[in-house]
């Protein structure tokens, strides 16, 4: 079709999509072009790491190739379905990227374990505990969310989802605490 006179970058995306299964390199390059810059952004914006982001995309249409013949339009655009596919990808990089998970309702024990033992001070450096000090002087449900942010790696939505709380809340108590962690490191810091 586009080469009896229509440009590729006239070419609808369906067509583009359908050539990938043909093995036709230039649709194939002609693809990729076309929907390089929303696939590597959704993945940068949920990975939040452009290398890894290269590597979500790759991925992204390395998957749109082995299944394209899976492609439904009734169901959304050529678009929305690689929009997706990257999205899920990405997702599934974050998650397998954190620290085993604990759950929320278990951080109060570890909260509690903020003690000084021999084997905490042998293990320990001294600045990660005086962290472990300044966060246990944080009210609870602000501790809590410091932990789940900063240790964890949870967003604010999902520590909003486990606790219950609103969004702007969770918010709140990850910047208040942050910000109280480091007005008791401080005195500390410039001695």
């Amino acid at each position: 079709m586009w080469r009896m006179g229509l440009s590729l970058g006239r070419v609808p995306d369906e067509a583009l999509l359908s050539g990938l299964t043909t093995g036709d390199p230039e649709l194939a390059v002609a693809f990729v072009r076309r929907f390089q810059r929303t696939v590597f952004g959704v993945a940068v914006a949920v990975v939040g790491d452009r290398q890894l982001a290269e590597d979500v995309a790759q991925q992204t249409f390395e998957r749109a190739w082995r299944h394209a013949q899976m492609y439904d339009p009734r169901r959304g655009s050529v678009r929305a379905w690689l929009t997706a596919i990257a999205h899920n990808l990405a997702i599934d990089t974050v998650r397998a990227r954190r620290a085993s998970p604990v759950a929320p309702e278990d951080l109060e024990t570890l909260l509690g374990s903020v003690t000084e033992t021999p084997e905490r001070r042998a293990l320990a450096e001294d600045s990660a505990e005086r962290v472990r000090r300044a966060v246990a002087e944080l009210p609870r449900e602000q501790a809590r969310a410091l932990v789940m942010a900063g240790i964890y790696g949870m967003t604010a939505r999902e520590i909003a989802e486990a606790e219950g709380v609103p969004l702007g809340t969770a918010k709140t108590r990850i910047r208040t605490g942050t910000i109280k962690v480091r007005a008791l490191l401080e005195p500390a810091e410039g001695r």
